[in-house]
């Protein structure tokens, strides 16, 4: 972060040289870097700060003795600090923004070549990434699900993942996922991936409504409209109707209590159906969403928008 700028001359070559107090590692004492169209290092004893010189020059000499600098220097660069130091801590400076969203997308299977999922892995990082909200590292190994450790980093796990010729998940990765959730943070499950891992149990109550083949279906893909179904809520909250390009997924099972945020009518089903919904697990959060059979289907901005705000509310409980 910059502190300070004060505008000097350079002291081998008298042109006007910049130099800039930032925080960062200090460099030692006597250890000074000059090269051709990079800028000067000179190490300087305040703690925590590094002192940069930008010198219009492209040939500058190299040093190998520490650098005097001289006491008017000394004063300029100390009382420079001094006044963005106070002047940081008065009430009324602007805030640090908040910390990121910490998000582990976890993707590498699905049916294919029906389902591009690289194409849509591309396009949901992209969604979030976009709202300077999250921080998204993309994971083409469920088994990352194995450590514990690794999933307390994390504040969220998008699962966009339909395990149709990778192996199920692990008995440590299956326990590790639900107690993730269970004891406050988020998921959010994305398309098909309601449909993974069959054996497993308690996967379609953390899903609230999942896909099962031979049961669940949908019709042609075509532009719907998308309504939204609960405007009170923080997640849909000022976002309108809107066509959607996509497959429009339709009597996916399940009887968890969930809250549906958008829905609409199927003609492969004759009934209204869930788009994206919101349920509680434990003491965390899921977020729901079936859009995306693939990546044109989410270049939609109100989509866009829904899963941002879905995953924020999943990961904090809350949408800023």
């Amino acid at each position: 972060m910059l502190l300070a700028v004060a505008r000097l001359n350079c002291s081998s070559c008298s042109l006007p040289t910049q130099l800039r107090i930032a925080n960062s590692l200090l460099i030692k004492p006597g250890k000074h870097e000059r090269r051709r169209g990079q800028n000067l290092r000179i190490g300087f004893p305040f703690p925590n700060r590094q002192i940069q010189a930008s010198c219009a020059r492209t040939q500058l000499p190299n040093l190998t003795q520490p650098m005097n600098l001289s006491s008017n220097l000394r004063s300029t660069i100390l009382s420079l600090a001094l006044v963005a130091a106070l002047k940081s801590a008065l009430p009324g400076t602007a805030a640090e923004p908040p910390d990121r969203i910490k998000v582990l997308l976890v993707t590498g299977d699905d049916v294919q070549p029906a389902h591009k999922w690289h194409e849509v892995t591309q396009a949901l990082r992209e969604t979030l990434v976009a709202s300077s909200r999250f921080e998204v590292r993309v994971c083409e190994d469920a088994g990352v699900l194995d450590s514990a450790a690794t999933l307390g980093h994390y504040d969220l796990v998008f699962l966009h993942l339909y395990n149709a010729k990778t192996p199920t998940l692990s008995a440590e990765a299956k326990a590790n996922l639900a107690n993730f959730v269970k004891d406050g943070k988020g998921l959010a499950i994305s398309h098909l991936s309601s449909a993974s891992f069959k054996e497993w149990a308690e996967f379609p109550k953390l899903c609230g409504r999942y896909w099962v083949m031979g049961k669940s279906g949908h019709g042609p893909r075509a532009v719907f409209k998308a309504r939204i179904a609960n405007k009170d809520h923080p997640i849909t909250q000022g976002l309108t109707d809107f066509a959607a390009d996509d497959e429009l997924y339709a009597k996916l099972q399940g009887d968890a209590a969930i809250t549906v945020l958008v829905e609409a009518d199927s003609d492969w089903s004759k009934q209204t159906e869930p788009m994206a919904f919101i349920l509680e697990y434990g003491k965390g959060r899921v977020f729901h969403e079936t859009f995306g059979h693939d990546g044109k289907a989410l270049h939609n901005p109100t989509l866009q928008k829904l899963i941002q705000r879905g995953c924020e509310w999943a990961a904090t409980g809350k949408v800023q």
